[in-house]
């Protein structure tokens, strides 16, 4: 081996034992219960029916993976799928489903959409703790605004405990 070759060598290899010593720890997150998201679900779908809408309502947590899905027994059958994909979507991009259609009708950010379970219909909202991002809520079976209107109800269920 050449030298050059060596000492390249020896540059990855220190970069790679000291990344991994940086990374060593206790990492601490705050997560959504069960009986939150299950609330959230509730409050959402509820907030839709007093509207006289049959809708689906989903939370996901700070991982994107469904904790609860609720849907009405007058929804119809795509609304469960769509209220999960749009809590994954708010989730995922820290923002609501809305906002993230209005940026991604933008050509630099299109692609955005092309993301497997990704949906750029309003529902979705994140759920967060301050700053941090600790899951998601999805409603869907009514028109954009309603169902956004829908999913912040949900959030503000449980505001108090998310402060």
């Amino acid at each position: 081996m050449s030298y050059k070759l060596k000492a390249l060598a020896g540059i990855g290899v220190a970069a790679l034992l000291s990344g991994h010593s940086a990374a060593q720890g206790v990492v601490t997150q705050r997560n959504l219960s069960l009986g939150m998201a299950k609330t959230i679900a509730e409050a959402t779908l509820a907030a839709c029916k007093a509207k006289g809408y049959a809708t689906a309502a989903a939370v996901v947590d700070r991982a994107g993976q469904v904790l609860v899905i609720l849907r009405d027994e007058q929804a119809t059958a795509q609304t469960a799928d769509m209220a999960r994909r749009k809590a994954f979507t708010a989730r995922m991009f820290r923002t609501t489903t809305l906002e993230f259609q209005k940026r991604t009708a933008e050509p630099a950010y299109a692609a955005q959409r092309d993301v497997a379970d990704i949906l750029a219909l309003g529902g979705g909202v994140p759920i967060q703790i301050g700053n941090e991002i600790i899951g998601g809520v999805g409603s869907s079976g009514s028109s954009q605004e309603q169902d956004d209107a829908c999913a912040k109800a949900g959030v503000a269920k449980v505001a108090e405990q998310l402060k």
